[in-house]
């Protein structure tokens, strides 16, 4: 089973280093992970897909509490989250295929971020499973390169409006 983490950490040098090195000597594999500033400038959010049980995602919170630069961690639930993936992916096109290579783009409501002679560059920021969709059906006409963020979230608020 799938398990995203977030983890909030300082935002100093040798950080990231420390907490995937946590993950490596314990023997868990990150499927992927996304890392940046949040709106307080002095900490980061690590945003991490792991496998594993849920076992192994109480072992994983407890040994990540343990690194000193750690300030928060907390699993993010697929229904009680919000998750996005960001892509760009640069598609061999000519003149007989790049309206159907748009019109998958619109299905998708991926944007075409750049278009020349021999390609286009179409940018999705949508859930993983749509994000693996689109690339399937981009691949018949050759994806000549692809960047991928990995996953990113946040927890919904779920608080009751008492208006």
């Amino acid at each position: 089973m799938k398990h995203t983490i977030s983890v909030i950490v300082e935002n100093k040098p040798g950080v990231l280093s420390r907490v995937s090195g946590l993950f490596a000597r314990r023997g868990f594999n990150i499927e992927s992970l996304a890392v940046g500033v949040t709106e307080d400038p002095q900490v980061s959010r690590m945003t991490i897909v792991a496998e594993g049980d849920e076992a192994d995602l109480e072992q994983i919170i407890k040994q990540l509490y343990k690194l000193i630069d750690t300030v928060r961690v907390f699993d993010l639930p697929a229904d009680r989250s919000v998750e996005r993936e960001l892509a760009l992916i640069k598609v061999s096109a000519n003149d007989k295929t790049r309206s159907e290579i748009t019109q998958i783009a619109d299905v998708f409501r991926a944007r075409i971020v750049d278009v020349s002679d021999n390609s286009i560059i179409i940018e999705i920021s949508d859930e993983h499973s749509n994000v693996e969709s689109i690339e399937t059906m981009l691949q018949k006409f050759g994806i000549k390169e692809m960047v991928r963020t990995g996953t990113i979230g946040l927890l919904r608020d779920l608080t009751q409006n008492t208006v």
